[in-house]
């Protein structure tokens, strides 16, 4: 792996880089965060690792190699935990496989403090409206901490 302020490899995941935004006046604002991609059971797969030195990002990296390993059963968890969350007090069984279907994790997010958060994508627009998106933060040891809706 070699590393500098902009960007670092890894041998596994690939290329993790700066991220970075254009403004319209040719600005660059520059975030304090690594991304990257990861394909998971064949699907491109968006990461996030929440710091903007790469020798601290490197080292979440088995943060994210957990996530990757485990990576169905935390899909399921976080999906699960939406309809927990937003369905009604009797929510049937059903409406879990459903959702586990409908809701896939299109981003991953590592934070320095253990913290996983999974951005999820409505992929048939029924359960969030257009432009919004649920995120479930999962503790270091995997417990759902937290379910919002994102813009």
């Amino acid at each position: 792996m070699t590393d500098s302020p902009d960007a670092f490899t890894h041998a596994w995941f690939g290329e993790f880089r700066r991220a970075r935004t254009e403004l319209g006046a040719g600005e660059v604002l520059e975030h304090d965060w690594y991304i990257g991609n990861v394909v998971v059971d064949g699907a491109e797969i968006e990461v996030m690792i929440g710091t903007g030195d790469p020798v601290r990002a490197r080292a979440l990296l088995p943060d994210l190699e957990d996530v990757v390993g485990t990576f169905a059963a935390l899909a399921r968890t976080a999906s699960d935990a939406v309809v927990t969350e937003f369905g009604g007090a009797e929510t049937a069984p059903e409406e879990f496989d459903d959702a586990a279907q409908d809701l896939r994790v299109s981003t991953i997010e590592v934070r320095e403090d253990g913290t996983v958060v999974l951005h999820l994508e409505d992929t048939c627009g029924q359960h969030f409206l257009d432009g919004y998106w649920p995120a479930v933060s999962l503790s270091a040891e995997r417990e759902v901490l937290e379910v919002s809706v994102e813009a």
